[in-house]
């Protein structure tokens, strides 16, 4: 067995780090602190995300940036985890879920199960400024919405409409999580002053029970800041984040002296470690996290793919694609 040094070591160079004698984990480099603003954003489509992020930073607030960035990836037809063109529910409804939190005074805003609207983020900032509340949900947080002046608009595509009758058709068969669909645009930013920001959006789980809300909107389970330590967010199978309140406890690494890309494997060790039904490969949980120093990192359970995310400052975009493999324990057993 390597020792927690080795691991450190390993963590920080870059290679990937296995979770069962079958299928490896991957763990995103600690890189060091890129210039501010700095943003962070879960797989591939999180850099055009990041791109918009950075420009609005440019010349607004960075509530403003996380709020467009995430918009980028909510108004992408072509993608079937977030916003509009999202898988529907059972009942053929798309229902988004999302988040937006402020660390410099630790304020947050959420919606759940919302319809009809193409930018759930929008909504939950309107609920953070607007409202004494942190959550809104269904039929209430359209409404809600509707008030504040963002329209309705038809979610379901007719692509997503017609893959919808063909599940009906076909045992109700879960539809294979891949690289062209997970889920969850994650955000996270660090300004000038050291101030953190985050923000998550998705449409959830597709074709789940409808009113079924996963870990997204959840402050501390799919997204949680703390400005004094750092931030973190999570894609992956929400009930298996937000049981043991995943993001919370990667910023709670952090706090104890964890680099990032520790924190998050130091969060998914745990998490496997407390889970009496399932392997860690059956987990399917991601995490990111930024510090106050600006390091960033990640790590997350493998599932056939490799986790990516994207960090990007005003110089460009970094990929945060693990670079190796190597595994933990003897054949690549876990780690406890």
């Amino acid at each position: 067995m390597i020792d927690r040094r080795e691991f450190i070591e390993l963590a920080t160079s870059a290679s990937a780090v296995a979770c069962s004698s079958t299928q490896p984990k991957r763990v995103a480099r600690t890189t060091q602190p890129l210039a501010k603003p700095l943003f962070v954003a879960t797989w591939p489509f999180g850099k055009p995300a990041c791109d918009r992020a950075v420009e609005v930073a440019g010349r607004g607030s960075m509530l403003d940036a996380i709020e467009q960035g995430i918009w980028v990836t909510e108004a992408d037809i072509k993608n079937a985890s977030v916003g509009i063109g999202g898988i529907p529910n059972s009942a053929g409804d798309v229902e988004l879920d999302a988040c937006i939190m402020s660390g410099p005074d630790h304020n947050a805003g959420s919606v759940a199960g919302i319809q009809d609207i193409l930018h759930p983020i929008s909504v939950a900032r309107k609920v953070m400024e607007e409202t004494i509340h942190v959550m809104l949900v269904g039929e209430g947080a359209k409404q809600f919405a509707i008030s504040q002046g963002i329209p309705a608009t038809q979610l379901l595509t007719d692509q997503q409409k017609q893959k919808w009758i063909e599940w009906q058709k076909n045992n109700h068969k879960r539809p294979e999580v891949d690289e062209d669909n997970h889920d969850t645009i994650a955000m996270l930013g660090l300004d000038e002053q050291g101030d953190l920001w985050g923000g998550c959006s998705t449409s959830g789980w597709g074709y789940k029970i409808p009113g079924r809300v996963g870990d997204s909107p959840i402050i501390g389970s799919g997204l949680y800041v703390d400005n004094a330590v750092g931030a973190a967010g999570a894609t992956g199978v929400g009930e298996n984040v937000m049981r043991f309140c995943g993001s919370f406890l990667v910023v709670e690494m952090m706090r104890g002296g964890a680099n990032p890309t520790d924190a998050c494997q130091m969060a998914v060790e745990r998490i496997a470690s407390m889970d009496p039904k399932r392997g860690i490969n059956d987990l399917d949980i991601n995490f990111i996290a930024l510090s106050k120093n600006g390091e960033f990192g990640g790590a997350g359970t493998s599932n056939g793919f490799k986790f990516s995310f994207a960090a990007r400052d005003e110089s460009g975009v970094r990929d945060g694609r693990a670079l190796s493999e190597k595994p933990i324990g003897p054949e690549g057993g876990n780690r406890k």
